[in-house]
């Protein structure tokens, strides 16, 4: 792994996230390290990840001889142990590692996790939650928060947008959000096109599906208008 340093990532905590993460980044070509202390994880992974080893994360002796302090990134994906993992991130700030992540399972913990040193902190249930949450509860089709108040969706448009050019559509007078891609249905046997560039001379069709982006409120209310 030696030769791949500046593209390798350490994931440590092999449970349901961390497992996909390593081997989704496995099967991209990322030369993946994962650990984990439990004994029976690392032996069923074998087979699959490369490099996987059985070692304890909160022991910093453990770390440098894995080498883990010369990775450019780490993901500590640590469930429900959280002692564990805010010792484990702290410890991969004190090696100095240059990008941490870090997975959070209370808004405490994240709080935490950032103090002691982690770059990124994500937080799957909650997000995923609250995706979910945004889809059931209005006419989105897909929803993407890229930041604490704003997002972009994928929908389709109102009727008073429909059928004009979108510089003349007053989309940010009336909605503040901006349409960046269109996706329309197209003659032939699959039916099917895919998303293209919106440009101000765009003209939107009933049918259209539209990423969308814009504070949370805004494609909130942009989505839901008919």
């Amino acid at each position: 792994m030696a030769d791949r340093m500046d593209d390798a990532v350490v994931v440590i905590g092999l449970g349901r996230f961390g497992s996909a993460l390593a081997l989704e980044l496995a099967e991209r070509g990322t030369a993946v390290l994962g650990i984990d202390n439990r004994p029976k994880i690392v032996q069923s992974l074998a087979g699959q990840l490369p490099h996987v080893v059985t070692a304890d994360s909160t022991d910093i002796e453990a770390l440098r001889q894995l080498g883990v302090g010369e990775f450019p990134r780490a993901v500590v994906a640590i469930g429900s142990d959280i002692q564990a993992s805010i010792l484990t991130t702290s410890l991969l700030s004190e090696l100095e590692i240059p990008d941490i992540w870090a997975k959070a399972i209370t808004a405490q913990h994240r709080t935490i996790l950032t103090r002691v040193g982690a770059h990124h902190v994500v937080a799957p249930e909650h997000d995923m939650g609250e995706r979910v949450a945004h889809l059931l509860t209005g006419r989105m089709l897909d929803y993407v928060q890229v930041d604490e108040d704003f997002a972009m969706v994928k929908t389709t448009p109102p009727r008073d947008v429909v059928g004009v050019p979108l510089a003349e559509s007053r989309l940010r007078t009336k909605y503040g959000v901006s349409v960046v891609a269109v996706k329309r249905e197209a003659p032939g046997p699959t039916g099917v096109r895919g998303f293209t560039y919106a440009t101000p001379d765009t003209v939107l069709m009933y049918g259209d599906i539209v990423l969308v982006v814009g504070t949370i409120d805004a494609v909130e209310r942009f989505a839901n208008a008919r």
